[in-house]
C-alpha cells in the first residue's frame, strides 16, 4: 500500500526532475540531496514547513495515538511516514486515510508497533470520516415521534457499525493490551442531530439488528425483531425478544433510529 521513495521512478523533463529532487529532499534531508542553486537557509524553511504542517494533520487526527508516543518516538514515526509513504492524493480531508494505509503497510512489514495500533488508527479514522460525512438527517423524511416498534425505522444516514479485536475506545496511556480478549469489541458510531460523533459498545445481536434495519423498507421494529431471532432457540426466543425491544429503544435515544418512515 505504500512503497519508498525510491522504488518511484523520477518524472521526466528539467522541470519535473527538478520538482521530484526538491520533493524528495523535502522528505528525506538525510539521504536526498537538495538541488543545486539553492540556499540551504532557504531550503530550511521549506524542510520545516513541510514537516510541521504534516505532523500537525496526523496530530489533530489522531489524537489518542499521539499520547501513546513521547516527543522523540512520535518524531521517529513522524518522519518514517512523511519519508516512506507516497500519498494517493492531494485533498487534505483525505489525509487521515493516507496515514492509515501507511499504518497497513507497517503492520505488513513487522515494524513492531503495538499490535493494536492498526485497529486504534481505524477508529479514530471512522470518527474522523463519519464527521465529514456529507449525508443529512434532514434528508430523511421521517416522523421523530414514531415507535419503531410499531412503525418502520427511519435509520439514520450518519452511523456505522465496527468491530474490533481489541477494545479501541479505551485505549490510552494507561491502557495498552498486548494480546486480544477472547471476546471482539463492536461499537455503534452515530453522528447525531449536533453534528457531533459519539460512540456506544453494542453486541452481536444488536449489530445484527441494526444491519437488518438499514436493509429493511416495509417491516415494523418488531417485526424486523422476530425474523432475526426466527432462527433462535425456542427457549431464548422470549428473553431475546425483550432484549431486542430494549436495543430498539436505545437506538431511538441515540438517534441512530430517528423516528420512523413517513410514506
Amino acid at each position: 500500500m505504500s512503497a519508498q521513495p525510491d522504488s518511484a521512478a523520477a518524472p521526466s523533463g528539467r522541470t519535473h526532475a527538478l520538482q521530484y529532487r526538491f520533493t524528495a529532499h523535502l522528505r528525506d534531508p538525510e539521504h536526498r540531496p537538495a538541488p543545486e542553486g539553492i540556499e540551504d537557509r532557504r531550503m530550511g524553511i521549506y524542510r520545516e514547513l513541510s514537516f510541521s504542517n504534516m505532523e500537525s494533520f496526523i496530530s489533530s487526527n489522531f489524537p489518542v495515538i499521539r499520547t501513546l508516543y513521547n516527543e522523540a518516538d512520535w518524531q521517529i514515526l513522524a518522519r518514517d511516514f512523511f519519508r516512506e509513504h507516497l500519498c494517493r492524493t492531494p485533498l487534505f480531508p483525505e489525509f487521515a486515510r493516507e496515514f492509515l494505509r501507511y499504518l497497513e503497510w507497517r503492520q505488513q512489514q513487522d515494524r513492531g508497533d503495538a499490535p493494536f495500533l492498526l485497529e486504534l488508527a481505524h477508529y479514530e479514522w471512522a470518527e474522523l470520516a463519519l464527521s465529514l460525512d456529507e449525508h443529512r438527517i434532514d434528508d430523511v423524511t421521517h416522523d421523530p415521534a414514531g415507535d419503531p416498534l410499531t412503525g418502520v425505522p427511519a435509520m439514520s444516514p450518519l452511523i456505522c457499525v465496527l468491530g474490533y479485536r481489541y477494545p479501541v475506545q479505551r485505549i490510552g496511556p494507561d491502557f495498552r493490551p498486548q494480546q486480544a480478549p477472547d471476546t471482539p469489541t463492536v461499537l455503534l458510531l452515530v453522528r447525531g442531530r449536533d453534528d457531533e460523533v459519539r460512540f456506544h459498545e453494542i453486541n452481536a445481536l444488536s449489530a445484527m439488528l441494526i444491519e437488518r434495519l438499514q436493509e429493511n423498507t416495509r417491516s415494523t421494529g418488531l417485526e424486523c425483531l422476530d425474523a432475526l431471532l426466527s432462527a433462535r432457540p425456542a427457549d431464548q426466543v422470549a428473553h431475546l425478544r425483550q432484549t431486542g425491544i430494549g436495543v430498539l429503544r436505545e437506538l431511538k435515544a441515540q438517534q441512530a433510529i430517528l423516528g420512523t418512515r413517513v410514506v
